[in-house]
């Protein structure tokens, strides 16, 4: 917690990005656009997925890429410096069937190198010189037949998640010059600023091919990786295994990943207003509702951090509080952001497409809220905690 508090603005970003970069390259290489090549004949899209799961696994993949960030709107990180992850960029991207891959992003604003294995990742921050190590969550192996779920069972779980959210047929397409199908999902309900997430695979393969993020009534995605060519294949222990430079800066943020799921589960937490009231240690600012929305959980975390969750899904709240270290003049993780007034308060706000993050200190409390919700409404929530 203190690690991150210390870490830039910029630099908090960037982790995030790669964060994300890295699930999605590690389940998908991203797409290319429609390049008028082959495509596979309609099928229904259980049947469409069953295929993908039941094709045999590639021995590796090998991938040109573009990716395409555009989260952030013009002036939203004034002064700050770019990367390869703020600014979008092209590259390489190189994957193995046990779990071994290397992103590699180069752009004006600087490189990019992302590798992973089944225990770890590391992210190379060119433009910085800086190496950034963290361990990833793991999953307990599930015993299993391993044959994929049948076309009724997809049938029937595609039934149940139309009830929370709004799911296309499969659509044939050409991604990187391979026969591919497209699916999109669109929240119906508490759905924050998201308008939907398209992916696509290659019908053959079954490999993820498109992964995109839209927000509402844009037409174009908000944040995109694109395969401009891909080949299967063979993929050598050199091109996933490439250690960062030995002069480049170190920063271990060890296993903040698991860190975080073990928290999630953990059955000891203080939970309920009450209780942590009385454990947080400073006053809590939680009232029964936040702009219309009703409180739904609270919690400290960590032992000194309160979570307030408002509302249901995308379209809610999440409000952290803790108490300010005693006479620290430490900027916050945000100060580098645009200074918004509340209420005769100062706070920094990061807005994007796709949601608002607001952080302030008052009365000896640091407090951050977040909501895939538009800058008026994340301030709004903010001067009704004040």
């Amino acid at each position: 917690m203190k690690l991150l508090r210390t870490l830039s603005t910029v630099k908090l970003l960037l982790l995030a990005a790669a964060v994300a970069v890295v699930a999605a390259a590690g389940a998908a290489i991203a797409v290319a656009a429609g390049g008028g090549g082959p495509t596979p004949p309609p099928k229904p899209l259980a049947d469409a997925l069953h295929d993908a799961l039941a094709a045999p696994a590639p021995e590796g993949i090998a991938a040109r890429i573009r990716f395409t960030n555009k989260l952030f709107p013009s002036g939203a990180l004034v002064g700050q410096a770019g990367s390869a992850l703020m600014s979008g960029a092209s590259g390489r991207l190189w994957a193995t069937n046990d779990g071994r891959g290397r992103l590699e992003l180069q752009s004006d604003a600087g490189d990019v190198q992302i590798v992973w294995n089944q225990e770890k990742a590391t992210v190379y921050d060119a433009s910085s010189n800086t190496v950034y190590s963290f361990a990833l969550p793991q999953h307990q192996a599930k015993q299993d037949s391993g044959a994929p779920p049948s076309v009724a069972e997809i049938s029937d779980s595609l039934a149940k998640a139309a009830g929370h959210a709004a799911i296309s047929d499969a659509q044939p397409d050409d991604v990187a010059g391979q026969p591919a199908y497209t699916v999109a999902v669109s929240p119906k309900h508490d759905g924050g600023l998201l308008g939907s997430v398209r992916l696509a695979w290659d019908a053959a393969q079954g490999i993820p091919l498109r992964i995109g993020v839209y927000a509402q009534g844009s037409s174009s995605p908000v944040l995109e990786l694109t395969a401009t060519d891909i080949s299967y294949g063979p993929v050598s222990d050199a091109e996933v295994n490439v250690a960062p430079p030995a002069g480049a800066k170190t920063v271990d943020l060890g296993g903040l990943a698991s860190k975080g799921h073990e928290q999630g589960h953990d059955s000891s937490a203080v939970t309920g207003l009450p209780a942590v009231q009385a454990a947080a240690g400073f006053p809590v600012a939680a009232p029964d509702t936040l702009v219309g929305l009703p409180r739904q959980d609270v919690r400290l975390v960590g032992g000194n951090t309160v979570l307030v969750v408002y509302g249901h899904g995308l379209g809610g709240i999440v409000v952290a509080e803790r108490k300010a270290d005693a006479g620290s003049s430490q900027p916050g993780a945000m100060s580098g952001l645009p200074a918004v007034a509340l209420d005769g308060l100062t706070a920094h706000e990061l807005a994007t497409q796709l949601g608002t993050a607001l952080e302030w200190r008052a009365n000896g409390v640091e407090t951050v809220l977040a909501g895939s919700l538009p800058p008026a409404a994340a301030e709004a929530a903010a001067r009704a905690l004040r």
